[in-house]
């Protein structure tokens, strides 16, 4: 009885995965196949996930109860809105003139192609948390490679150390060079995997909110971090900006810790 029951929930979440992979390729191949679909995903997911910050810092500003979950370790206050501005500009020039084009050529050398099948939610998990691990990895030896380079850290990854303030926009704040090498990370990883456009999908949009998260300022109850101890979130990233020679994996803690680089 309990296999049948198994196997029925199995099905059904099943057919939800099925019958939304369906909605979403109906009528919309050209666009999901588009070369500039990626990069375009990328800028306008990391804009909205940021503006619940954006709410956050106006209120921080006329309420103490925001204020107290600031990150405490050289966070300082919420930064006003002109930083907000500035930054958004930055980070859409550096779309338009460097990420967009060379991510559409790219994608039109690798031709992707839409399967017929929506993927499990096994196989939905499995991929998207493979992808983690691999980005992971790969964005610590990147990290720690531009910060103990000497002319790597001055000529490419600097310009993200400009803000002394974290906040969510800062995630991308960065070089062109170093923008452009993050989300090609993060699409290697799961072009390596062998990913279904729906588990790249989510591994793309969780990416960018984990992003977000640890440069948000915020230590909230409910951060993810808090939930999942594996995750070093905000305080950890923030111990990184302020101290520079620690805490170089960008979401879980392990390579740090195993590596000596782990600051809690």
């Amino acid at each position: 009885m309990m296999n049948v029951t198994s196997t029925a929930h199995r099905e059904a979440h099943g057919r939800v995965l099925q019958d939304l992979w369906q909605y979403v390729r109906a009528g919309q191949e050209d666009i999901l196949v588009s070369p500039y679909l990626s990069a375009s995903y990328g800028f306008l997911t990391h804009v909205l996930l940021c503006a619940p910050f954006l709410v956050l810092d106006v209120l921080g500003s006329v309420c103490q109860r925001v204020r107290c979950w600031r990150v405490a370790a050289g966070s300082g206050s919420p930064p006003p809105l002109r930083q907000w501005h500035d930054c958004f500009w930055r980070v859409l020039l550096k779309y338009l003139t460097t990420i967009l084009p060379a991510i559409a050529v790219l994608q039109t050398l690798r031709s992707p192609t839409l399967p017929d099948l929506a993927p499990s939610c096994w196989q939905l998990f499995v991929e998207v948390f493979a992808c983690f691990l691999l980005f992971d990895t790969v964005f610590f030896i990147w990290h720690v490679s531009m910060h103990r380079v000497s002319w790597l850290y001055h000529s490419i990854h600097q310009q993200h150390h400009q803000n002394m303030v974290l906040f969510a926009l800062t995630a991308q704040d960065a070089s062109s060079f170093e923008l452009l090498s993050l989300l090609l990370l993060a699409q290697s990883s799961a072009w390596v995997v062998g990913c279904h456009p729906l588990s790249e999908a989510l591994f793309h949009l969780l990416n960018s909110w984990l992003a977000v998260e640890d440069h948000c300022g915020y230590d909230m109850p409910w951060a993810l971090h808090r939930l999942l101890p594996c995750l070093g979130g905000a305080p950890f990233h923030q111990a990184h900006h302020t101290m520079r020679s620690v805490n170089y994996a960008p979401y879980f803690t392990h390579w740090d810790q195993l590596f000596g680089t782990c600051c809690t």
